[in-house]
């Protein structure tokens, strides 16, 4: 696994200022070069946190997501955030990697829930039969056995061809319910495990092809933990009628107290 080059800046500059404070030397202008681009679906554009930037569209890029959390907190030299809405691995390979480059320090990614089918299952749980909704999630878990693990592929490869330096950081996606909790949901018992379930699922598989390239998997599932659908404090959005897309997505809190202190840890 690649170490992390953030790591490795910090201390490089820690020793320069150390140097110049003694007398020993200036820290070189080139020390202080880093750049960070963020990649990804919803999950890391930000959908759910709100206060959109209305340039990115339908995108919906947010200064509440966690790669501009981490961006304002870090001040790379650099910060290129083309993750978008909706977005699936043929999206990313099409239209997000036009920032990487041989001097990229570092790049985030969540990206794999779509081509799986998440938003269709979760509609198909949400308004069917607890039977149809385990059928649908095993359709997904079949999808992602068969044809996703060839997708991820094609995304790490491009990344790292084009950004070969990079520190790269494979963000999961949380479990989105607390069993047991009190819900309004609409969902049962036994729907809200196999969703939990084909988001282990998921992940599992992504954290494979991600270890398989050289690059860090960092699980959000931990971070989440008490704070999942039919908690006491969820940082997850429920079924919103208002504002459907924003379902099942992170609010701002998830995004600062859930996605943002992984990928620190990790970078």
């Amino acid at each position: 696994m690649r170490m992390s080059r953030f790591a490795a800046l910090t201390s490089s500059l820690l020793l320069a200022a150390s140097a110049a404070l003694f007398g020993a030397g200036q820290a070189s202008a080139a020390q202080a070069d880093f750049g960070y681009v963020a990649l990804g679906d919803s999950y890391s554009s930000g959908l759910g946190a709100g206060n959109y930037d209305g340039a990115s569209g339908n995108c919906k890029r947010t200064t509440r997501a966690y790669p501009a959390l981490w961006a304002a907190a870090h001040s790379p030299q650099t910060f290129a955030f083309t993750a978008c809405s909706g977005a699936r691995t043929g999206d990313v390979l099409s239209s997000q990697l036009g920032p990487l480059n041989s001097g990229t320090d570092l790049v985030s990614i969540t990206i794999g829930g779509n081509d799986a089918g998440f938003s269709d299952v979760m509609t198909t749980c949400v308004l069917q039969s607890e039977s149809t909704c385990v059928n649908r999630v095993n359709q997904a878990k079949a999808y992602v056995d068969s044809t996703l693990p060839g997708q991820l592929d094609q995304v790490y490869n491009a990344i790292d061809s084009r950004a070969p330096a990079a520190r790269v950081v494979v963000l999961g996606y949380p479990r989105f319910y607390k069993l047991n909790g009190t819900c309004t949901s609409g969902l049962t018992e036994g729907e809200r495990a196999a969703i939990n379930g084909a988001a282990d699922y998921l992940n599992a598989a992504i954290a494979k092809r991600a270890a398989n390239h050289g690059f860090a998997f960092a699980s959000v599932a931990g971070a989440f933990t008490g704070h999942e659908i039919c908690s006491g404090s969820p940082w997850l959005h429920s079924v919103n009628w208002l504002n459907i897309a924003e379902s099942y997505h992170p609010t701002a809190s998830g995004q600062s107290g859930g996605y943002l202190p992984v990928l620190t840890n990790a970078a």
